[in-house]
């Protein structure tokens, strides 16, 4: 029976861009390959699109599925909140989702070859910015025919690529949603990255970032780079409730493999992580985090660095979200509202830590549909 909730079976496109992109490094493209998921149909007026922008290990496919015998393995991953009577509802929307320069789901990346030398890029792909993102996503919206976006929503670092498109793009954005971000990385986030990413470069199997050509993957290094992330994404209480200090076998068994449930779930995530992710994406992705600082050229004044904005916002926290904490999107909305912009902001009480803005809590839920209902009238 098919879901009258879900947008169904979907099928990605691929756009090409031939004319070059400068990046904000100073490095240059000489072309590239976007791939990205429409749902919805885009209205004669071309007014109700909205932009999806992924966090890190994201990617173009936010909703449906690949495969209607395996539903549950290929889902989108905001399926929850995009789709027909869902928050994002794709009856009043046309949805986008894309994924992001040097990607590894079919995007131009480190995987794809380098035309001067017929091999792939590896450790030549030029580092990007949430800046650069943005660009290639302008020309997509560009190739598709959408002037101005309804809105742009993200969490995470989807957050941060929402907030720069109403920065780089003010006229083209009349509503920004972000969720669960922070103008810039604390030092502590950065600390994080750095350790995720000296566990990918010290592993014997990364070959200085041309792996590909050994035929190998530095899967210990990724796995590794994975538990340390998703430490992060989860609360203390969230762990606790979980797993707490269960034992896998009753008893102490004095060795280092697996004897409590939480390492062995960190273990299970580090080596699924590394089934499919591309250790030099993740280097890019994370160094892409830490770069993001709007107000790096304004002195550290958030509050200049956000007059630019022209849209409205919703800006929405997670009271266990340690990593990218309320206090992080207070900075956002109170330099917003010294711009005299237009802001909602919702702080919800989930237990999910960093990773309740992929669930489906039902208060966060419910403010995220009435805006987003707003938008639509």
């Amino acid at each position: 029976m098919t879901d009258p909730n879900s947008v169904g079976l979907v099928v990605p496109q691929t756009a090409r861009f031939d004319q070059e992109i400068r990046l904000k490094s100073g490095a240059r493209l000489p072309g590239f390959e976007l791939i990205y998921e429409t749902y919805g149909e885009l209205n004669a007026a071309r007014s109700n699109a909205v932009l999806v922008c992924h966090a890190l290990s994201g990617s173009h496919h936010v909703a449906g599925y690949y495969d209607a015998r395996q539903k549950k393995q290929t889902l989108g991953w905001w399926d929850n909140l995009v789709g027909p009577g869902k928050p994002l509802d794709t009856r009043k929307f046309f949805v986008v989702g894309v994924n992001n320069l040097g990607g590894c789901y079919g995007s131009t990346g480190p995987r794809s070859i380098n035309p001067q030398t017929g091999k792939p890029y590896g450790a030549d792909f030029p580092l990007v910015t949430v800046e650069d993102w943005v660009e290639a996503q302008a020309r997509l919206a560009d190739r598709l025919g959408i002037e101005t976006w309804a809105a742009v929503i993200g969490g995470s670092l989807g957050g941060m690529q929402a907030l720069q498109w109403t920065l780089a793009y003010p006229e083209r954005v009349r509503h920004g949603i972000v969720i669960a971000s922070a103008p810039r990385l604390s030092a502590q986030n950065i600390a994080f990255n750095e350790v995720a990413r000296q566990a990918i470069l010290s592993d014997p199997d990364f070959h200085g970032g041309h792996y590909y050509e050994h035929g190998v993957v530095p899967k210990n290094g990724l796995r590794l780079a994975r538990m340390v992330g998703h430490i992060t994404y989860l609360s203390d209480d969230q762990m606790a409730e979980k797993f707490g200090r269960q034992l896998r076998h009753g008893k102490h068994r004095f060795h280092y493999d697996v004897e409590f449930e939480i390492e062995s779930y960190l273990r299970y995530q580090g080596n699924k992580f590394a089934e499919f992710f591309d250790a030099n994406t993740y280097l890019l992705t994370t160094k892409a985090l830490d770069y993001f600082d709007p107000a790096f050229d304004y002195g550290g004044d958030l509050c200049a660095a956000l007059a630019r904005a022209r849209a409205d916002f919703f800006v929405a926290s997670f009271t266990t979200d340690w990593r990218f904490s309320p206090a992080r999107s207070r900075e956002i909305v109170y330099a917003l509202l010294h711009n005299g912009r237009k802001v909602s902001y919702a702080e919800i009480d989930c237990d999910a830590g960093h990773d309740s803005f992929l669930l489906d809590a039902p208060h966060y839920h419910a403010a995220l549909g009435a805006y987003l209902g707003g938008i639509a009238t």
